[in-house]
C-alpha cells in the first residue's frame, strides 16, 4: 500500500518504523528479547545458544561454535566493525549442513521482516518509487519506476536537496530531535545513480519546489520473495561458459532504451537482471559454492564486498547486503594455491563448519532424514520402523568422525562429546583431544571436519528400504543398517584410507547396536519396558547404601529417591554387587572401591541438575547389569540364548511368545523386527 514520504519519515521518526542496515536488523532479530540465548556447555566448553535458530519443525540442529561465529559477525558489522566490509564464508565437507544453514537463515529472516505484532514497531521493509515520469518527458511509455535497489526511503530524504543542511532541516521540520538526525546519518549513503538521475530531473521539473517534487514519489513495502530472489537471494556457481557478471550485476537493457531518450541515464541499465540489485535493500544474498566460480566472477564479488557496491561503466549502486558463501574443502584448497586470488580471501571471514558430533543431536537430524510422514512399502502396505534403528544409523555416523588419537578411543570421544560418561576420562580429556586437533593446518584432520555427512546417512537409509527384506518384511529392521553403509563406503568414499577407517568404525557401531539389543531383551524378558534402567539403579543405590551409617543388620537400606521424594526401602544385595562388579573386570577390593567412589561421584554432580538421570549412558554398568541378571534369572533353563534357539519343549515357546508379546505390546516392535532382534541377540554376531 503506498503512502507519502513525509508520512514514512514521521513514523520512523515516531518509532514505528525502523531506518536500519541488514546487519542491525539481523543482530536484533537474533538477540532482541530476554530468552532469545541461553548459556550451554559444548564438547566441555561454555558457549551460547540462540533460540531463534532453534524454532519450528526441521530447525537448526548443533553448529554451535558456526553459530556463535556468525553472530558475532554480523553484531560487529551492525556496531560499524569491520565485519561490514566482509563476507561470511562456510567451508566444510558436503553434507554437513552449510546450505541448509544459510537457507534457514534466509527463511527467518523473511519471516522476521514481514512479522507484524501489535504495540511493536514495523519490521517490514520500504522502498519508494517516482510516478508520473510522463510529466518530465523522456521515458517513453515508462510511467513508474521503482527503485532498482530497493533504497530505503530514509536515503532519500537524506538526499532530497543538495545541500545536507537543507536536507536536515526538512527532516528537523517534521518532528527529528538532534539525536535522530544524528542517528540516521551515521547509516548516511548516496542515491544509486539511476535514482539520483532521476530525482535531478524532478527537482529540475519542479524548480525545487519541494511540494511538487513529492507528488512524484511515493513510499511502497519492498516485495518479499523466496522464488524472485527479493530480499533473500541465492547464486549458485555455474560452468565457466555460461556464467558472466550479468548473473549478479545486471546489463544494458534493449528493452529500456526503447523508451529512454537520454542515452547517458543510467537506468538504461537493468540491474534486477543480477542477483545483487534483488537484495540491495537490507537483504542476504547467499553465494553458494563460491569458489568454484570463474576468476573474473570471483573478481566480481570481490568489489562488492570491499566497497558494497554495484559498479557498472562507473555509475555506481550502494548495497545494503549481508553477503554470506560457502564452499567445500576442496574447492576451497585448490582456490587457495592460486596465489593471485589472495585478496579476496582477505575480505572473508572464514568459518570451518564441523560435521555434528554429538549423537543425541543427531538422533534428531537422523529422524529428519528417516521423514515425518508415514512410510509405506512398494505395495502401499504400512512399513515399520525397529525402535534401534535411529540409534544404530546416528551412533554408525558419528564414529566415523571421530578423528583417530591416543588418548580416547572413539567410543568415549563420541560420549564425552553427548556430556555423557565414558568410564574414568573426563571432559577435560575430550577439551586437550580438540584443542590439539584443531591447532592442525590441514583443516581435514581437526575434530569433526572429516566422516560421513548427512547426504550419505540418506542414502544408507535409501539403500534399507530398496532392500527385499524391508519390503517382503514390512519392517525397517535396525541390522540392516550396516549392510547399507558398507555399501554407501564401497561406492562413494574414495579415498582407501577413509574407506578402511570407516568400515572399522561400523564395526564399533555393530557392537554397540548389540548392546542396545541386549537391553531391548532383558525389558522384554521381565516384560518390563525400563527393566534394565531399574536394575542399574537399584546397584547404584546398593552402593551407596552399603556404607551408610544407618544400615541395620537386616541390610535394608531407606533412601529418599530424588525422583518422587519418598522413602524407598532396599535390600542390599552383596551377591549382586559382587556379579556386576565382576563383570565390569573389578577384581581386588581397592578397584571396587575406587570404582564404588567414581560411581557416588558421578550420581552426586548430575543429580543436581538432573534428578532423573539414570546412568543409562554408562554402556560398561549397563552390559554387566543386564548381563547378570539375563545369567541369574534363566540359571535353571541354562540360559536365554539356549531357552529362546530351542524351542522344542512347551515352555521355551512360551517364554518366546511372550517375550514377541512384550516386545510387540510394550516396546514398539513389530512382528518382523521383534523376530530379527531375538534371532540377532541368539547369535554371536558383533559379541566383541
Amino acid at each position: 500500500m503506498a503512502e507519502s514520504l513525509d508520512s514514512h519519515i514521521k513514523k520512523v521518526i515516531e518509532g514505528n518504523r525502523y531506518f536500519e542496515n541488514v546487519f542491525q536488523t539481523v543482530t536484533r532479530m537474533i538477540l532482541d528479547g530476554s530468552d532469545k540465548l541461553e548459556k550451554v556447555t559444548v564438547n566441555g566448553r561454555s558457549t551460547y545458544d540462540f533460540k531463534v535458530f532453534r524454532s519450528g519443525s526441521k530447525h537448526i540442529i548443533g553448529m554451535f561454535d558456526e553459530i556463535n561465529s556468525f553472530v558475532s559477525f554480523v553484531k560487529d558489522a551492525a556496531e560499524s566493525g569491520s565485519s561490514a566490509e566482509m563476507s561470511f564464508v562456510l567451508i566444510g565437507e558436503p553434507g554437513n549442513g552449510k546450505t541448509y544453514f544459510v537457507d534457514y537463515l534466509n527463511k527467518i529472516y523473511r519471516e522476521y521482516v514481514t512479522l507484524a505484532k501489535d504495540g511493536f514497531p514495523d519490521n517490514m521493509r520500504y522502498t519508494f518509487r517516482f510516478n508520473n515520469l510522463d510529466k518530465i518527458g523522456g521515458y517513453g511509455k515508462i510511467t513508474s519506476i521503482e527503485s532498482q535497489t530497493f533504497e530505503d526511503p530514509m536515503v532519500l530524504a537524506m538526499n532530497l536537496f543538495e545541500t545536507q543542511d537543507s536536507n536536515i532541516k526538512y527532516i528537523s521540520k517534521l518532528g527529528a530531535k538532534d539525536a535522530h538526525i544524528e542517528k540516521f546519518y551515521k547509516s548516511y549513503r548516496p542515491l544509486g545513480a539511476c535514482s539520483d538521475y532521476i530525482f535531478n530531473q524532478i527537482r529540475n521539473y519542479c524548480n525545487g519546489d519541494i511540494t511538487k517534487m513529492m507528488e512524484f514519489i511515493e513510499v511502497v513495502p519492498q516485495p518479499i520473495s523466496e522464488s524472485r530472489g527479493t530480499l533473500t537471494g541465492k547464486y549458485a556457481a555455474k560452468d565457466k561458459i555460461t556464467s558472466s557478471a550479468v548473473d549478479l550485476l545486471g546489463e544494458e537493457s534493449i528493452s529500456r532504451l526503447l523508451h529512454i531518450s537520454d542515452t547517458n541515464n543510467p537506468y538504461r541499465f537493468d540491474l534486477r537482471r543480477g542477483a545483487l540489485a534483488r537484495v540491495a535493500g537490507g537483504g542476504i544474498h547467499f553465494a553458494d559454492e563460491i569458489f568454484k566460480n570463474k576468476k573474473d566472477l570471483v573478481q566480481v564479488y570481490l568489489g562488492v564486498i570491499q566497497n558494497r557496491t554495484i559498479d557498472i561503466e562507473g555509475f555506481k549502486w550502494p548495497l545494503d547486503t549481508l553477503i554470506i558463501a560457502t564452499s567445500n574443502n576442496s574447492e576451497f584448497a585448490r582456490f587457495l594455491e592460486e596465489k593471485e586470488q589472495a585478496p579476496i580471501i582477505d575480505r572473508c571471514r572464514l568459518t570451518y563448519m564441523a560435521h555434528n558430533t554429538n549423537y543425541k543431536l543427531q538422533q534428531e537430524l537422523t529422524s529428519f532424514a528417516i521423514g515425518s510422514r508415514e512410510k509405506t512399502t512398494f505395495s502401499g502396505q504400512k512399513l515399520h520402523i525397529d525402535p534401534n534403528l535411529n540409534y544404530a544409523i546416528s551412533v554408525s555416523v558419528i564414529l566415523t568422525r571421530m578423528p583417530p588419537n591416543d588418548k580416547l578411543t572413539p567410543v568415549e570421544m563420541m560420549k564425552l562429546a553427548a556430556g555423557e560418561v565414558a568410564g574414568e576420562k573426563s571432559i577435560k580429556t575430550l577439551v586437550e583431544v580438540i584443542n590439539e586437533l584443531n591447532n592442525d593446518p590441514d583443516i581435514t584432520k581437526r575434530f569433526g571436519q572429516k566422516g560421513l555427512g548427512h547426504r550419505n546417512l540418506g542414502r544408507a537409509i535409501q539403500v534399507l528400504l530398496e532392500r527385499s527384506e524391508t519390503q517382503e518384511g514390512k519392517c525397517m529392521y535396525a541390522g540392516d543398517i550396516f549392510p547399507a553403509y558398507e555399501s554407501i563406503i564401497l561406492d562413494y568414499i574414495q579415498e582407501p584410507n577413509d574407506r578402511i577407517k570407516y568400515a572399522n568404525d561400523l564395526k564399533i557401531a555393530r557392537g554397540l547396536h548389540r548392546k542396545n539389543v541386549m537391553m531391548a531383551i532383558f525389558n522384554a524378558y521381565m516384560d518390563e519396558p525400563s527393566a534394565v534402567e531399574k536394575d542399574v539403579m537399584i546397584y547404584v543405590n546398593m552402593i551407596i547404601g552399603i556404607d551408610a551409617k544407618n544400615l541395620g543388620p537386616d541390610k535394608i537400606w531407606t533412601y529418599k529417591d530424588p525422583q518422587t521424594g519418598k522413602l524407598v526401602p532396599l535390600k542390599i544385595d552383596e551377591t549382586f554387587i559382587d556379579s556386576v562388579e565382576a563383570r565390569l573386570g573389578l577384581k581386588s577390593k581397592e578397584q571396587k572401591q575406587s570404582y564404588r567412589t567414581t560411581i557416588t561421584k558421578i550420581y552426586g554432580q548430575k543429580m543436581i541438575q538432573d534428578p532423573n538421570y539414570n546412568f543409562m549412558d554408562n554402556n560398561e554398568l549397563v552390559k554387566a547389569v543386564t548381563d547378570v541378571r539375563l545369567k541369574s534369572d534363566v540359571a535353571g533353563a541354562g540360559s536365554l540364548v539356549g531357552a529362546l534357539s530351542n524351542r522344542t519343549n512347551e515352555e521355551n515357546q512360551k517364554l518366546y511368545n511372550r517375550m514377541i508379546d512384550t516386545m510387540m505390546n510394550k516396546l514398539g516392535y513389530c512382528k518382523t523386527c521383534a523376530q530379527k532382534t531375538i534371532e540377532y541377540f541368539c547369535t554371536q554376531d558383533d559379541a566383541n
